[in-house]
């Protein structure tokens, strides 16, 4: 242009920026800043928490919460374990909103860990969490929503293929959502969350009704029969800390949450201190209801407790809200879980056109198809259960690194603006929990597919090496990208921090 300014795309529309710089001459001159295509902030304080609490709160709780109850032994340290169990978690979430208002990019674990331990840790989290944890969690997830969807039905015997059709349908329509419009994603992501929150409040609500009648004799039993064994204390901690899992989805969206400065810390700490009520409160309603016998022979203790409380005609409606929570958590998954793929080809790291943005929609929509086509592949070997338990480990391994990078930003960065600072003693504890986590299932029941998963963490150098750090493709993928970009209608996102 003949006014040395250019124009840059933002938000749908074409905006100017230009800033005044002297270049060591009498005229100063103007510096062209190039945003390109970026992702809108939509999220505020309520579609924030419901990310969080809609992807912490899965089917878990309405299945079978049995496993703290079986470790502990007692009544009375279930309701310890899962108190301490959101705890840590909420322990977990304020590092993590530290970290997230220090290094305001989307990613959570990838920026973290690229600004405290360097390029090749980071890539080896998104290898991982892109290949495997995303696509695995979602894959289950919807898995899961079709078992039940298929419960509504009379079928003989357990068909597989109509219940992974139903589950690709379900992926499928999720990632339709997500590319369509970020709002719309986020304005599904609170009316499911609402949906199993009822549904938690049905349970809780009966429960108290329940020991309002006068059936107290399991909650009496308190602390009896509490187990002597460490080993199971910790195995019940174990437990219920994957029932918090999903307590940090929010930090994987900063860049697209109003005032994330505010938003984060309040809907990480408002999100996990719901759910920890909501599941103390849900487990006495079960224990009250169901007794500890029949809690812990139940594989399913939400459709029980309705049989009982709600009756035969009424209890029809608990698998649909387990229908509903599935889908609110795999939709979370899903939003919160293509950002580190965004943010990792945004580095460079992974082929570029992969954090394209729809020019339109301004939706991540190249990463979205790619994390979809990926856990659609994972639902043809039918059983990925083992996949998640031979990698969960990892998933906590690099939780333990977020956290150590956390301590490694408040030496390199001491002087850096925080406007959270949490007390030392709370990522200390939570960093010890997560190497318990990543250690003891190894140690327990060692078996070789532990090391196959880490086999392959490392074997993401494999790729790495050759395209990343010696960049060998040499622009023989332009022609994809090219491709992709017209077709989609997409283009670069590059970082740029907001204009004050």
């Amino acid at each position: 242009m003949e006014d040395g300014t250019a124009n840059v795309y933002q938000g749908g529309e074409m905006e100017l920026k230009q800033r005044p710089v002297n270049n060591g001459v009498d005229s100063p001159h103007v510096e062209v800043e190039v945003k390109g295509i970026k992702l809108k902030r939509e999220l505020g304080l309520i579609s924030g928490t419901s990310i969080i609490v809609g992807t912490i709160i899965g089917s878990g709780i309405f299945i079978s919460p049995k496993g703290v109850l079986q470790e502990t032994g007692s009544v009375g340290l279930s309701l310890v374990v899962w108190g301490a169990g959101g705890l840590l978690s909420l322990m977990g979430a304020l590092s993590y909103a530290e970290l997230g208002t220090l290094i305001t990019k989307s990613g959570a674990e990838y920026p973290y860990m690229m600004e405290a331990m360097g390029r090749v840790v980071a890539y080896l989290f998104a290898w991982t969490k892109i290949i495997v944890l995303t696509p695995s969690s979602m894959a289950i997830i919807c898995l899961t929503f079709a078992e039940y969807f298929m419960s509504l039905f009379d079928f003989c015997g357990e068909p597989q293929i109509p219940k992974k059709i139903v589950a690709a349908l379900a992926m499928i329509t999720l990632a339709v959502v997500n590319s369509w419009d970020t709002k719309l994603a986020a304005s599904v992501q609170v009316f499911f969350t609402g949906a199993k929150l009822i549904a938690l409040v049905i349970i809780v609500i009966g429960g108290l009704v329940w020991l309002g009648k006068g059936e107290v004799e399991t909650i009496q039993k308190g602390f009896e029969g509490t187990t002597n064994s460490p080993s199971s204390v910790a195995l019940a901690f174990y437990d219920a800390l994957w029932a918090y899992d999903g307590w940090n989805n929010l930090n994987y969206i900063t860049e697209e949450l109003q005032n994330p400065y505010v938003n984060l810390p309040r809907a990480n700490t408002v999100g996990v201190l719901l759910v920890t009520v909501i599941y103390i409160l849900a487990n006495i309603s079960y224990l009250a209801v169901l007794g500890t016998d029949r809690l812990l022979n139940s594989s399913a203790v939400a459709l029980d407790w309705g049989e009982i409380v709600l009756g035969k005609d009424l209890s029809v409606i608990m698998p649909i809200f387990v229908m509903f929570s599935t889908f609110g958590a795999a939709n979370g998954s899903l939003f919160a879980g293509v950002r580190t793929l965004y943010v990792a080809a945004r580095e460079n790291q992974f082929p570029e056109v992969l954090s394209y943005v729809n020019a339109r929609r301004l939706t991540p929509t190249p990463c979205i198809i790619f994390t979809t086509v990926v856990a659609l592949l994972m639902l043809i070997p039918g059983d990925i259960g083992s996949l998640i338990d031979f990698f969960s480990f990892a998933a906590w391994m690099f939780y333990a690194l977020a956290i150590v990078s956390l301590m490694i930003l408040r030496f390199t960065r001491k002087d850096d603006y925080r406007p959270i600072k949490i007390f030392i003693l709370f990522p200390i504890i939570f960093l010890l929990c997560s190497l318990y986590l990543v250690v003891a299932p190894i140690i327990q029941d060692p078996r070789v597919e532990f090391l196959y998963a880490f086999l392959f963490i490392i074997g993401g150098l494999l790729l790495y090496i050759p395209f990343v750090h010696f960049k060998i493709d040499r622009g023989c993928f332009d022609p994809i990208t090219m491709f992709f970009q017209l077709f989609l209608e997409v283009g670069p996102s590059p970082y740029v921090p907001d204009f004050d």
